[in-house]
């Protein structure tokens, strides 16, 4: 697998360039940030939350952890983790664990973690555990350009 379909068909929609970098599998965000060579400060992880029957992807520097009390008070609900079924469910042409940071082409309400806005470019999963997409942060505001922005996360 390399980029998902909706992903790719999303980049494309929204006329957005990006490169493609492949790296040994891995099964977390910091080990893809170990293996690629990337600092984890530049690679955007995608976590699934939700409220009641509504989820949220909050996009977090992969070198940082949420708080969900931190982002239920930014999002005005407590919010909880989709459990791994619901994300299956949402992300169906995405490897589990595999996410990418793009909620929109996926129908999903977005919050971004401002930690990751003083980055050059930022990386993100292309819906395996082997594939990132680089962008620039000029193109990745682009694709995040109507979520919310705040601060959620805390230091590894």
């Amino acid at each position: 697998m390399t980029v998902t379909p909706t992903l790719e068909n999303y980049l494309e929609r929204k006329n957005i360039d990006y490169d493609v970098v492949l790296h040994e599998p891995t099964l977390s965000s910091s080990r893809t940030a170990q293996a690629s060579g990337i600092s984890g400060k530049r690679i955007a992880k995608a976590v699934v939350v939700r409220d009641g029957d509504s989820f949220v992807l909050a996009i977090l520097p992969a070198s940082r952890h949420i708080d969900l009390p931190d982002l239920g008070k930014l999002l005005g609900f407590d919010v909880t983790l989709a459990t791994e079924q619901e994300v299956r469910q949402l992300f169906e042409d995405c490897a589990l664990g595999a996410v990418p940071a793009a909620g929109e082409c996926y129908g999903l309400d977005v919050v971004v973690d401002d930690s990751i806005e003083a980055q050059p470019d930022i990386y993100l999963e292309g819906g395996d555990h082997a594939t990132l997409i680089h962008l620039t942060h000029a193109q990745f505001a682009r694709c995040t350009e109507g979520a919310r922005h705040g601060r959620f996360s805390t230091h590894d």
